[in-house]
C-alpha cells in the first residue's frame, strides 16, 4: 500500500532499517490483533482530523474568522496521521524500526497536544475538544504498544529474548 514511501525507511529507521523481529511473533495473533486495532484507532484519528478541517471550511464559508492555527493544527494532524499509519504499516511487517517510532510518538503527541490545548486563546472550544479526543485515541495507541506481549514480541536490537536464551 505505501510502496512510494519504502525509500523513506532509510530516514525514518536510521541504522535499525534492517532489524526485523521474529516473524512468529509478528504472526502471533495477539500481535495481529493489537496492529488491527491501531489501524481502527489511526482511522478515528483521521475521521477526527476530517472533521476538524470540514468544521474550520464551514465556519470560514460563513464569514467566521478561523485563525490560522487552527488549520495550521488541522492539516498537521492529518499529515501526523499519515506518517504513523504508515509507521503501524512497518511495524506489523516485522519492522521494529516502525512499532519504535509509533511507540515513541504515542507518548509524546498527547503530551504536547494537551499542552498546546490549555494555552488560553488559542484554538476555539471545539478545536480544544479535538485536541482532546486526538489525544485520548493516541494513549489508546500507546496502550496497546506498551502491552507485555507486543514488549515481548518487539525487543530492542541486541536485547536477548526468552526465546533466545
Amino acid at each position: 500500500m505505501f510502496e512510494f514511501l519504502r525509500p523513506l525507511d532509510k530516514f525514518a529507521a536510521g541504522k535499525q532499517v534492517n532489524y526485523r523481529v521474529d516473524p512468529d511473533l509478528v504472526h502471533h495473533p495477539r500481535t495481529r490483533r493489537a496492529f488491527r486495532g491501531i489501524r481502527w484507532i489511526l482511522a478515528a484519528e483521521v475521521v477526527v482530523g476530517l472533521a476538524a478541517v470540514v468544521i474550520a471550511i464551514v465556519l470560514t464559508s460563513r464569514g467566521e474568522q478561523v485563525v490560522w492555527a487552527v488549520w495550521f493544527r488541522s492539516v498537521a494532524v492529518l499529515g501526523i496521521t499519515i506518517t504513523l499509519y504508515y509507521f503501524a504499516t512497518r511495524g506489523a511487517e516485522g519492522c521494529y524500526w516502525g512499532y519504535s517510532r509509533l511507540r515513541l510518538f504515542s507518548r509524546i503527541f498527547p503530551i504536547v497536544t494537551l499542552v498546546i490545548a490549555t494555552i488560553p486563546g488559542l484554538y476555539p472550544l471545539w478545536m480544544t475538544i479535538e485536541q482532546i479526543i486526538f489525544s485520548l485515541l493516541m494513549i489508546g495507541i500507546g496502550d496497546l504498544l506498551t502491552s507485555d506481549h507486543m514488549r515481548a514480541a518487539f525487543p530492542r536490537p541486541g536485547q536477548v529474548t526468552a526465546a533466545d536464551a
